[in-house]
C-alpha cells in the first residue's frame, strides 16, 4: 500500500446542511457529486466526501456510537491572520469555536473549529512545515 491518503469521507447527519457549511467556507462541490446522496470536493491531490453518517458506518462495517471518532482534520496556512480569518469564517458559517487562535508550544499558531456534524478542524501555521507553491506542507 502506498503512503498516501486519496479520499477522506466525513459522515454527516444532514447532507444539504453540510454542503452549505463547507460552501460558506469557500469549498465547491465537484460535478461528479450525486445530488441528495454524496458530495465530493477536490482537496488538492485528495478528495473529501460528505456522505450520510449511518450509510458510511454500515458501508465501513462499524457501529456508530455517535461520538468523536478520534480524528482531527487540519488546514495549514501561511500566517496567524489567516488562521483567525478562517476561524471567524467557520464560526459565522455555523461551526463551534473549540479553541481560539493562539501561539502554540511548538512555535506555531493554531485554533480549532468543530463543523456542524462534530468534525474538528485545526487551522494552523506550522513553521516546521512550510507551504510549497501549491500550499502543500513540506515536512522539514
Amino acid at each position: 500500500m502506498g503512503q498516501r491518503v486519496m479520499l477522506m469521507t466525513l459522515g454527516v447527519a444532514n447532507l444539504e446542511r453540510a454542503i452549505a457549511f463547507y460552501g460558506a467556507l469557500g469549498w465547491r462541490a465537484h460535478p461528479s457529486s450525486v445530488a441528495g446522496e454524496v458530495a465530493f470536493f477536490d482537496a488538492g491531490g485528495m478528495v473529501v466526501a460528505l456522505w450520510d453518517r449511518a450509510a458510511l458506518a454500515a458501508d465501513s462495517g462499524v457501529a456508530d456510537a455517535g461520538g468523536w471518532g478520534g480524528i482531527t482534520l487540519a488546514h495549514n496556512v501561511g500566517d496567524a491572520a489567516q488562521v483567525d480569518r478562517i476561524l471567524a469564517q467557520a464560526e459565522s458559517a455555523g461551526a463551534r469555536l473549540a479553541r481560539a487562535g493562539a501561539e502554540t508550544p511548538w512555535g506555531g499558531y493554531s485554533g480549532v473549529f468543530v463543523d456542524p456534524d462534530g468534525h474538528p478542524w485545526e487551522v494552523a501555521v506550522n513553521p516546521g512545515w512550510p507551504l510549497d507553491a501549491q500550499n502543500r506542507p513540506v515536512l522539514g
